[in-house]
């Protein structure tokens, strides 16, 4: 990479943002004026929709009265917006206007200005986010936030305006290469879990399929792991499956379930989404919440494996949907559960489908791996090019 496209060849100067740069932010029009929001004339921004990525269009519009009567701005291409809150990785996250739009109140819009081109404040945004982040965390209440006034008083890095517009144009040509990658990755992973759905659907084409009740070829793990609970990793149930646990062991660890090769588990709360995983040969025994439901297939029934795969597929997600009654928050424990109804072909059919299904399993560990690694990869391009306050502080 040229010298040129790095901070470090440049005089820099950190210029404060609400001293460089008009800011300000919208707000929500009521949902139950209905001319609020029809005729829909300008794309209104949610903080969902600012994810790193120029924005070109948008879920929602709002009409010219909206904007009149809630004084909603109009803000031009151009302009770089900031999640100030949202669920997730979505605080901090940050994206440049392609059209002419108006925001809600968690959008921070920074308006064009002579001091810097939009997409190298947003490139220095996008490298600042976890430092955005912390900046709001433990700030008091139940959620972290970000505001006007931490995000006005960023500094930002000021160097030649024609030397922005040549480190954004190279960041952006080496971003979407970036994207390209992580975009082919995640379509290999879609192929694999396509390739995985047929291999079940084809198992309950055979002819000798018949219905039963998921409560009389399941078996609940029900008892707690005892005083060894220490002995093993909490592991817990991702909509991508087995992960280690995000919390530590909580009261009364003896209660927590033990996890072993063959066992299927879920979140009660998650399991509509996904949640859902499994301990497969080659992964180390664990324990998980004693809130989860873990279960195994009865023994020359249910291969364990052919029912993990058969429960995250749409034959699976089908039977789930229809369990589901009134609240999404709604728990589906293990009598829920088995309430539902599966197609079971003969056992030995499901443990050649299953062995079929193992051979999946590396191939999309090596895939995710890949993906990981290439989602690290512009943080990484950032810091060359940003990363130039370690130099001055070592020499």
């Amino acid at each position: 990479m040229s010298e040129a496209l790095c901070l470090r060849a440049h005089p820099v100067e950190l210029r404060v943002l609400s001293s460089v740069a008009r800011t300000g932010s919208g707000t929500t029009p009521s949902r139950s004026r209905k001319d609020y929001w029809s005729p829909a004339t300008t794309p209104w921004v949610k903080t969902g929709e600012i994810a790193f990525a120029p924005i070109k269009s948008t879920e929602e519009s709002v009409s010219d009265i909206a904007l009149t009567e809630c004084s909603l701005p109009v803000l031009p291409i151009g302009t770089v917006l900031v999640a100030m809150y949202g669920q997730g990785k979505t605080r901090g996250q940050s994206a440049v206007l392609e059209v002419e739009a108006t925001t809600n109140q968690a959008c921070f819009a920074i308006f064009p200005n002579e001091s810097f081109d939009p997409y190298y404040l947003q490139y220095w945004l996008r490298y600042s986010y976890e430092k955005l982040r912390s900046a709001s965390d433990g700030r008091g209440g139940n959620q972290s936030n970000l505001n006007g006034e931490i995000l006005g008083s960023v500094e930002v890095p000021w160097i030649h305006r024609t030397a922005q517009t040549n480190i954004s144009a190279h960041l952006q040509s080496q971003l979407a290469a970036v994207e390209d990658a992580r975009q082919a990755a995640t379509a290999q992973l879609r192929e694999l879990t396509q390739l995985a759905n047929a291999i079940v659907r084809e198992t309950l084409a055979h002819p000798d399929t018949e219905t039963h009740s998921l409560g009389d070829v399941l078996i609940e793990v029900k008892q707690g792991i005892g005083s060894g609970w220490a002995d093993f990793p909490v592991l817990g149930a991702t909509r991508d499956g087995l992960a280690p646990a995000k919390e530590p062991v909580g009261k009364n660890p003896e209660r927590y379930k033990p996890v072993t090769v063959g066992t299927v588990f879920y979140n009660p709360m998650r399991i509509l989404i996904g949640s859902i995983a499994m301990v497969d040969e080659g992964d180390a025994p664990g324990i998980t919440s004693p809130d989860y439901v873990a279960l195994r297939g009865r023994e020359g029934l249910v291969d364990s494996r052919w029912f993990y795969y058969w429960l995250r597929s749409p034959d699976g997600e089908r039977c789930i949907a229809s369990l589901a009654r009134g609240a999404v928050r709604e728990r589906m424990l293990f009598n829920r559960l088995a309430e539902g109804e599966i197609a079971l072909p003969p056992y030995p059919v499901q443990q050649a489908a299953s062995r079929a299904l193992a051979e999946l399993r590396p191939m999309k560990a090596a895939v995710e791996a890949r993906l990981r690694e290439i989602e690290r990869l512009p943080q990484r391009l950032l810091a060359q090019v940003f990363d130039f306050e370690e130099e001055t502080e070592d020499a």
